[in-house]
C-alpha cells in the first residue's frame, strides 16, 4: 500500500506550501523511493486554463495536456518527475464527475451529498495516485478554515481512518511573525491554525513553522505544547536567499526521518551533493547577466514562474546570476524601446494571448533583429518574430496574427483548421507533448544535438505555411517543425549570434540539474554578447 502524506496551510495563503511539499518529495526520491505528488484546488474552475495570469499565475501543461496550478511547475521541478492530470483535481473536476454520475444515475436514487460523495470522490483521485507510487504527497490548496476546503480535509480526515495511522501523515504549515515593535516572534497564529484543523477532525503529525528569523527552543516547547504536536516534529522553516536551499534546511533538521519513522519506512542514506552544488552555483556565481523578459503581465510575475525559474537554471550551469529586468510590452514602441531595453544583454519574449502589447513585442523583436542582441521568442514570442520579420523584411506590411486582426491581408499567423470551429475555451487548445523533426546545420540541432525532440504546447494559433517559402527566401531558418512537416515548430535566423523563436514552451521541462538546452544557450550567448 501506498503512504500518504498531506501538506495543508494555515494562517494566510502564499507561505510556500507548494514549495515545501515539493522539498519534501526531494528528499524522499533522493532516498530511493518512487515518489508521486498532486494538488487539490478548492477553486470551482475545473482547471486554471481560463484563468487570468493576474489572478491565478502560470499555468502549467503536463505531458499529457493538462491545464494545471503552477505548483506542479515546483513538483517536476524539484523531483525531476513527469506528472499528468491524475496529479491536479479542482473542486470544479470533484463536482462536475459526481454531478455526471448523478444525472446517469450511478447512484441509484440517493441523495447527493457532500459526505459520502464528494468526499468520495476525493478520495478515490487520491487513492489512484498511489496504484504507481510508493509515496504520495498532496497538497491541499487555500488556508485550513476556508469553507472552499472543507470537504477535501473532510476526505482525508477519512483517510486516515480508511488505511491506518502508520500510512497517512498530516503536515501543517503556518507562520510564525516577528513583531517588530515588540521584538517578539508571535506563536499564537500558529495555535489557532491548529485548534481550527482540530475542529476539523485533524491532529497534525508536524508544524512546518515559516519565519523570517530562527526561533529557540522557547519557541518551539510552547508550538508543541499547544499545537499538541511532539516537540521533535515542530520544524522552523525558515526564509531562505533561494527556494532551491530548502530541502537542504529541511535535510539539516532531518525531517525526513521523522516522516519515514512514521510512515513506519526503512532507514534509507540519502546523497544531494548534486543538489548542493546547484544551489552552490546560484549563491556564488562568477559573473552575471542582464535579461530582458518583455511580455504583458509582468506585475504579476508568477505569470512566468517557469521562465524565472529556467532562467535560474541556465545561469546556474553557466555558472552565472541572471538579473531579470521585466518589461512591459505595452510601454515599447519605436521611439522608446532603446532607452528601455538600454544595458540588456539578451531579450526574452515569453507566450501570451490577446492583442495587448503585441505592438510593443513587434518593436522588441525589430530591435533585437537589427541590433544582434540575443532574442529567444516562446510560443506567442515566436509568433511576434514571424509578423516583425514578415513586415520589416519581407515587405509585407501589414502581416499580422488572425488571433489579433480577423482582416489582415497577411495572416502569417493563422488559427489551425481543427481550432476553426471550437466555441468552448477550457481545454481546447493543441496541449501537451507532440514531437518536433529538427533540420540539420541548425542552432536549434546544435542546441539540442538530436534529431527528435518532444516538447510542451498551448496554443491555438500556428504558422501560416502559405508564408514559408516567401519568408525563407529572405533568410528566415524554419529549423524545426512536426514530423510531417506541416506545422513550423522552431525559426531562427543564422544572421545573427542567437536569433531563436520556438512555437513550444521549453521551460515546462527545465529542472535545476539539468537546465533546459535552449535556455542554457541563451544565456550563454548573452554573457558572450555582454563581453
Amino acid at each position: 500500500m501506498a503512504k500518504h502524506i498531506f501538506v495543508m496551510g494555515g494562517v494566510l495563503s502564499s507561505l510556500g506550501k507548494g514549495i515545501a511539499t515539493a522539498s519534501i518529495g526531494l528528499l524522499l526520491k533522493k532516498m530511493g523511493y518512487n515518489v508521486g505528488l498532486q494538488k487539490l484546488d478548492p477553486y470551482l474552475n475545473v482547471d486554471p486554463g481560463t484563468m487570468s495570469p493576474f489572478q491565478h499565475g502560470e499555468v502549467f501543461v503536463t505531458d499529457d495536456g493538462a491545464e494545471t496550478d503552477l505548483d506542479l511547475g515546483h513538483y517536476e521541478r524539484f523531483c525531476g518527475t513527469s506528472l499528468d492530470k491524475y496529479s491536479s483535481s479542482s473542486s470544479g473536476q470533484i463536482y462536475e464527475e459526481v454531478i455526471k454520475k448523478e444525472r446517469r444515475g450511478d447512484y441509484l436514487g440517493k441523495t447527493v451529498q457532500v459526505i459520502p460523495h464528494v468526499t468520495n470522490e476525493i478520495k478515490s483521485r487520491i487513492l489512484k495516485m498511489g496504484e504507481k507510487y510508493d509515496i504520495v504527497l498532496t497538497e491541499i490548496g487555500g488556508t485550513v478554515g476556508d469553507i472552499e476546503s472543507l470537504p477535501f480535509l473532510e476526505a482525508i480526515r477519512h483517510l486516515r481512518m480508511d488505511i491506518g495511522f502508520e500510512n497517512t501523515l498530516y503536515i501543517l504549515l503556518t507562520y510564525v511573525p516577528y513583531i517588530t515593535s515588540a521584538g517578539e516572534l508571535k506563536t499564537k497564529p500558529t495555535q489557532h491554525s491548529a485548534i481550527k484543523l482540530r475542529e476539523i477532525g485533524i491532529q497534525p503529525d508536524i508544524m512546518l513553522c515559516r519565519s523570517e528569523m530562527s526561533f529557540d527552543e522557547e519557541i518551539t516547547n510552547k508550538i508543541a505544547l499547544f499545537t499538541n504536536v511532539p516537540k521533535r516534529n515542530v520544524f522552523n522553516a525558515i526564509d531562505v536567499d533561494t527556494v532551491y536551499a530548502v530541502p537542504l534546511n529541511y535535510h539539516e533538521s532531518d525531517i525526513h526521518n521523522v516522516i519515514a519513522n512514521h510512515l513506519r519506512l526503512a532507514d534509507r542514506r540519502l546523497d544531494i551533493s548534486g543538489w548542493k552544488k546547484v544551489v552552490e552555483n546560484i549563491r556564488n556565481p562568477k559573473d552575471s547577466v542582464n535579461v530582458a523578459v518583455c511580455g504583458k503581465y509582468v506585475l504579476h510575475q508568477d505569470a512566468y514562474k517557469s521562465i524565472e525559474e529556467s532562467l535560474i537554471h541556465a545561469g546556474a550551469e553557466n555558472h552565472l546570476k541572471v538579473h531579470i529586468n521585466w518589461v512591459d510590452s505595452e510601454d515599447c514602441y519605436d521611439e522608446d524601446v532603446k532607452e528601455r531595453l538600454k544595458g540588456m544583454d539578451g531579450i526574452l519574449i515569453p507566450g501570451g494571448f490577446g492583442v495587448r502589447g503585441i505592438e510593443g513585442k513587434i518593436c522588441i523583436a525589430k530591435y533585437a533583429r537589427e541590433n544582434n542582441i540575443p532574442l529567444f521568442g516562446i510560443c506567442l514570442g515566436m509568433q511576434v518574430i514571424s509578423i516583425e520579420f514578415a513586415r520589416n523584411v519581407c515587405d509585407l506590411k501589414k502581416a499580422n496574427s488572425a488571433e489579433f486582426e480577423d482582416a489582415t491581408p497577411y495572416p502569417v499567423i493563422d488559427l489551425m483548421d481543427d481550432q476553426q470551429y471550437i466555441q468552448m475555451m477550457g481545454g481546447t487548445m493543441r496541449l501537451g507533448a507532440y514531437d518536433c523533426r529538427i533540420v540539420k546545420d541548425t542552432l536549434a540541432r546544435k542546441i539540442y544535438d538530436k534529431e527528435l525532440i518532444s516538447e510542451r504546447h498551448r496554443h491555438r494559433f500556428e504558422f501560416n505555411n502559405k508564408y514559408r517559402v516567401q519568408m525563407a527566401e529572405k533568410g528566415l531558418v524554419f529549423s524545426g517543425t512536426s514530423p510531417d512537416e506541416k506545422l513550423v515548430e522552431i525559426v531562427e535566423l543564422p544572421s545573427n549570434d542567437f536569433y531563436i523563436g520556438v512555437q513550444f514552451h521549453p521551460e515546462f521541462k527545465s529542472r535545476p540539474e539539468k537546465a533546459h538546452p535552449i535556455f542554457r544557450e541563451f544565456v550563454k550567448a548573452a554573457y558572450e554578447n555582454k563581453k
